[in-house]
């Protein structure tokens, strides 16, 4: 009797140990199939288009999650979940965030709860119309390019920054700018507005008092200025044909506007039918600068026109060799000359147009 009940206290304790090692082993699965889901790699990148991650404005936790998948950024999106869950991430924020092929659960969800993303570079540059720098911004930041063309155009908002719907271009200064990627509209014009304060300082301001202009004039003619000649040490030089115009009352006469006025990017020579084209931008048919900018100026011309080199000169041409450079005159006997020169050379070219 004795025996049996101690052989019966020995398959309890061996029970209990039996019990005991499987609940350690259990343990030990669920610590280590924990550990996987928290620290093993889960994140791959296939290919190189995939380093950023794009989260849109208003993405909640579900839609990001279906982002990660869809896009094949993770492999296991239950452990996903499951750590977000752990973690008690569930706040998305909007942004551009760049992802690292191999990166765990955790780390992921650290970059992402953490807002941390990384800033892009926008670059004013060859822009001349309202719909080219939609274009270039909505490629570049969250704000789609409607967003961006309807505050262009809207008198109110436009106001709002001390500009008109045509002259508001002049906000916008050629450089390069970083922003985060889910910028808004609104907020990529208050930003514009900040650094066109910071480049119009009270030197520059006063020079532009000096020559009878106002800011958004000293962009405009510079517009002109920087489609006619790519040669910086001539820049000043135009600036001040042009200003001789002006004060004598006389129509500028600029090919660049005519061009724009027309719409047609690709026109080599104006014609005297694209002279005929009727448009307030057309300086050959209306007296004064055209109501907005032609281009987006660069530094370099708009101090050009503000530090204008005073000469006699009141007509230029571009010299025969296209060298980029011109020809100046004092008189429409001298300009038809050198203007002849020219003509002759577009004609031995065949640029007829």
């Amino acid at each position: 009797m004795a025996t049996k009940k101690k052989n019966n206290k020995k398959q309890i304790i061996r029970i209990i140990l039996i019990f005991f090692l499987i609940l350690i082993a259990s343990a030990a699965f669920f610590s280590y199939d924990s550990y996987k889901k928290i620290y093993a790699p889960n994140v791959v990148l296939k290919n190189s288009s995939d380093k950023f991650l794009y989260v849109k404005t208003g993405y909640e936790f579900n839609d990001l999650v279906n982002l990660l998948y869809e896009k094949n950024l993770i492999n296991n999106r239950s452990s996903f979940e499951w750590v977000s869950e752990l973690k008690e991430f569930s706040v998305v924020k909007p942004g551009r965030y760049r992802l690292r092929d191999g990166m765990s659960n955790n780390e992921l969800i650290n970059l992402l709860r953490s807002g941390n993303q990384e800033p892009i570079n926008v670059t004013f540059t060859n822009i001349r119309t309202k719909a080219q720098l939609a274009g270039r911004l909505g490629r570049k930041i969250e704000a789609d390019s409607l967003s961006i063309i309807s505050l262009l155009t809207d008198s109110d908002f436009c106001s709002k920054y001390g500009f008109t719907t045509n002259t508001v271009m002049t906000m916008f200064i050629p450089n390069t700018y970083e922003f985060f990627w889910n910028t808004s509209a609104e907020e990529f014009f208050a930003r514009m507005a900040e650094e066109y304060k910071a480049f119009w300082t009270d030197e520059r301001k006063q020079k532009a008092n000096n020559i009878g202009l106002s800011q958004s004039d000293v962009s405009i003619l510079a517009s002109i200025v920087e489609l006619e000649s790519q040669k910086k040490d001539e820049r000043p030089i135009i600036a001040g044909v042009y200003m001789n115009r002006l004060k004598r009352n006389m129509l500028l006469q600029a090919d660049p506007t005519v061009i724009y006025a027309v719409g047609d990017f690709t026109i080599n020579r104006v014609l005297k039918v694209h002279l005929q084209y009727d448009s307030p931008y057309n300086t050959y048919k209306y007296l004064g600068l055209p109501p907005g900018p032609i281009y987006f100026p660069s530094i370099s011309a708009i101090d050009a026109v503000l530090n204008y080199e005073k000469h006699s000169y009141i007509y230029f041409c571009a010299k025969e060799d296209f060298s980029g450079y011109h020809n100046f005159a004092e008189t429409m006997a001298q300009h038809s000359v050198n203007a002849r020169k020219f003509q002759k050379a577009l004609n031995k070219r065949n640029i007829m147009k």
